[in-house]
């Protein structure tokens, strides 16, 4: 993607590309955001509560349709979105998702503040390292208002 602005009718930027250290911010500020897994050409989008540790993003889940999903192709996206005034935002991060497994690497987690929708007993932690982390600022404008008559708005 490139860092250009794409202008509205009134040639002010509308959409701009964000850098890479925007991205990372913006993660480093959600705590939600949803996890896209796809199998056998089947996508699936699931919410998550996540955190950035060390340039990666790490969750956990219970056993289930997300974990199978993760271990059958381990290819994912996070999406996180949201607006701050008259401005929207969105990023993406593309990456490849594994289960931690190895003393070390479950004792830092567990050293973490993660926050999890419901309570869980039995988890696992799964890390996301990125491949690409791309992302995109709106600013948002008023839309006409709707003709009364049924109309279409101009395109």
């Amino acid at each position: 993607m490139s860092d250009a602005a794409f202008p509205s009718a009134a040639g002010a930027p509308v959409t701009s590309q964000l850098s890479e250290t925007e991205c990372w911010s913006m993660l480093g500020r959600a705590a939600v955001g949803r996890l896209a897994v796809s199998v056998a050409g089947v996508p699936d989008i699931f919410p998550v509560s996540f955190l950035v540790d060390r340039g990666t993003l790490l969750f956990r889940t219970s056993p289930g349709t997300k974990l199978l999903e993760l271990t059958i192709n381990k290819y994912v996206a996070v999406e996180i979105d949201g607006i701050d005034g008259d401005e929207a935002w969105s990023v993406v991060l593309r990456g490849i998702a594994s289960r931690l497994e190895r003393k070390a690497e479950l004792a830092h987690a567990d050293s973490l503040a993660l926050s999890s929708w419901q309570p869980m007993s039995d988890f696992v932690y799964v890390c996301v390292a990125p491949m690409t982390v791309t992302g995109r600022r709106l600013r948002r404008e008023p839309r006409p208002a709707l003709p009364r008559d049924g109309g279409r708005l101009p395109v």
